[in-house]
């Protein structure tokens, strides 16, 4: 199974969404409905300064992954949850002109071949920021491993956003100048 990669506009990612939703629904394991109702949530992404995007095609031109995130700044909800969850310093240090990877998912069937590590990497390449953060489940999962394997760190974990039952870590990774 093969893929290669494309870097994406945010128009461009917009006209996949239906794709983007469908890849997120596979590698969540959640139904399409619930898939389709982050359908705000990623507009509202794709609204984001410095926003980036990769996908995943395969020979037949489906989306198998996808990767985007954008420039965050104060004010940004996540951005502001994710600061009062931090030291002060920790905040300055890994938040100020930092990249948010907002989404990261590859179909089953293709995980597992480092189409996610190429993805992103693809994504954070290059002059984007010093910084780049995400969040996780704050457990030993597939994804937690895959992020530490590639040098992201833990920067606050147990972290509870308003509204979701699940509790999250807080993860940065230095980007090269």
């Amino acid at each position: 199974m093969s893929a290669r990669l494309r870097a994406l506009t945010a128009t461009e990612l917009a006209a996949r969404t239906e794709d983007v939703l469908s890849v997120y629904a596979e590698a969540m394991e959640v139904s399409a409905s619930a898939a389709a109702s982050r359908r705000s949530i990623l507009s509202a992404h794709l609204q984001g300064s410095g926003f980036r995007a990769q996908v995943a095609v395969d020979d037949d031109g489906r989306v198998v992954g996808m990767a985007y995130g954008y420039l965050g700044s104060p004010g940004q909800w996540w951005h502001d949850q994710v600061a009062d969850a931090l030291t002060p310093e920790q905040a300055r240090t890994w938040l100020d002109d930092a990249f948010e990877v907002c989404e990261l998912h590859v179909r089953p069937a293709h995980q597992g071949t480092g189409l996610g590590r190429s993805l992103l990497g693809a994504l954070v390449a290059g002059p984007v920021a010093p910084t780049a953060i995400l969040t996780t489940p704050d457990a030993d999962t597939r994804a937690r491993r895959f992020y530490r394997q590639g040098g992201w760190v833990d920067l606050r974990c147990g972290l509870r956003f308003p509204g979701d039952p699940r509790v999250f870590a807080v993860l940065g990774l230095r980007l090269p100048a």
